[in-house]
């Protein structure tokens, strides 16, 4: 994982590049990977990955940096340092945080958890999705619900493009969003949320600008006023604030802006909000230009109480530990039944010998009625134990048993076909990872 808590904004811009493709390319170029789900937002680029056994992690984890350094064009040395490596018990409470807006630069916001569910579906329908990594995906989901409906945590409806647009009313002279013209450039998940907040906030002035044609579409169901290459510039030289959400190969330059604002005697915020920029940097050094980043946003982002906070952290933790008993104790019902197969099998072929001596007579119902009930004694200290293990976290000493013992080799879990997400890592003994 590469989040802004380790490493600048601008790195995890370069590293996302490619994002799209790298479940795909990971399960497609390497049979280490048996499952992957990508979660690239505005200040984190996480890879959720399951490997068939344990001792591939390492190997799985040098394919995926290989995929990555590859998309992105980076090398695979500066890939390696950027990203940070979970495995076990750790992934489910990191993507759980996530999920429940705790590990988010705006501490509580409720945005991530849509993106959470959106790149699980997005996983899905590409059949990179495990059936472990459904599972988690889908707990982490539910936890986000429970800590939206338990706690007071993102009850201020704090968001990376609320604290942005608060920044903005800071830096303006006249704080009345009402009689400010905007221009949104970009018409995804970003650009709705902000026409909803600019609405909440009186500004009935906006314009919406996309360079994919899409502008007209989306203000029908929005409201504003769609922009095309020709109106685009006046919208500029007019605007108070121009907000940028759509992460596109285009941009403003510094140059094009400063010659478009000309005329212009009212100060521009310029809000930013693009992982790979909207604007060139470079336009907060023109005269009557201030420039906000996501950076700027996560510096000013204000801090939730601490008692809901608190209780947010308690509720992620007993989520994440219930998830893994129920992983552990499931990961040994395939043992189970493995051993079970195993002995039913061997007491199967002495009953064909048995009926081909004596035929399907009395004596031979006694003797398999009897064979059946010592096998069912024989077999329940083996059950018993198993439950045992998985609780302490042992299961795959019991699988390596098993193997060591009887020779049996424990059948693992298929991936799940693409599907549609119902609601909205891994599964020993297959292990995951999140780099």
């Amino acid at each position: 994982m590469a989040t802004h808590a380790d490493i600048d904004l601008e790195t995890v811009a370069q590293l996302s590049n490619g994002s799209s493709e790298v479940a795909s390319s990971a399960l497609a170029d390497s049979q280490l990977v048996s499952g992957a789900v990508v979660l690239a937002t505005c200040n984190r680029y996480e890879i959720y990955g399951e490997t068939p056994h344990a001792e591939n992690l390492e190997a799985a984890r040098s394919a995926l940096v290989s995929q990555i350094s590859g998309l992105s064009g980076l090398n695979e040395q500066l890939v390696s340092r950027a990203f940070s490596t979970r495995t076990g018990p750790e992934v489910s409470r990191h993507l759980f945080a996530v999920s429940a807006g705790l590990d988010s630069a705006v501490v509580g916001e409720r945005e991530i958890a849509g993106q959470v569910r959106r790149a699980l579906i997005t996983a899905q329908h590409e059949g990179t999705a495990s059936s472990g990594l459904v599972r988690l995906f889908q707990a982490a989901s539910k936890t986000a619900k429970d800590v939206g409906a338990q706690t007071a945590l993102g009850s201020r409806g704090l968001s990376i493009v609320s604290v942005a647009l608060d920044l903005a009313t800071d830096l303006s002279e006249n704080a009345d969003w009402s009689t400010k013209k905007v221009v949104v450039f970009g018409t995804g998940a970003y650009a709705g949320a902000t026409m909803s907040l600019l609405r909440d906030r009186g500004c009935t002035d906006v314009s919406v600008y996309s360079s994919s044609g899409r502008a007209e579409a989306f203000v029908a169901t929005r409201g504003g006023t769609a922009l095309d290459a020709e109106t685009l510039p006046a919208a500029v030289a007019a605007a108070d604030v121009m907000i940028g959400c759509s992460g596109s190969d285009t941009r403003v330059e510094a140059e094009e802006l400063a010659k478009v604002r000309a005329l212009s005697t009212q100060t521009l915020i310029a809000i930013d909000l693009a992982l790979t920029h909207d604007f060139d940097p470079a336009v907060g050094e023109l005269d009557g230009v201030e420039l906000l980043t996501l950076e700027s946003v996560r510096l000013a982002a204000p801090q939730e109480q601490a008692e809901s906070l608190a209780q947010a952290s308690t509720i992620v933790s007993g989520a994440a530990e219930a998830f893994e008993q129920e992983r552990e104790a499931r990961s040994v019902d395939s043992a189970i039944v493995a051993l079970r197969r195993h002995t039913m099998n061997v007491l199967d072929a002495e009953m064909e010998k048995v009926r081909a001596r004596h035929g399907c007579t009395a004596a031979a119902e006694e003797v398999e009625f009897a064979l059946r009930r010592m096998v069912k004694q024989l077999l329940h200290v083996p059950t018993v134990r198993a439950r045992e293990l998985a609780a302490n976290g042992q299961q795959d000493e019991y699988v390596a048993a098993l193997e060591a013992l009887y020779g049996i080799q424990v059948e693992q879990p298929a991936a799940s076909p693409a599907a549609e997400c119902p609601v909205d890592h891994r599964q020993a003994p297959q292990q995951a990872e999140s780099a």
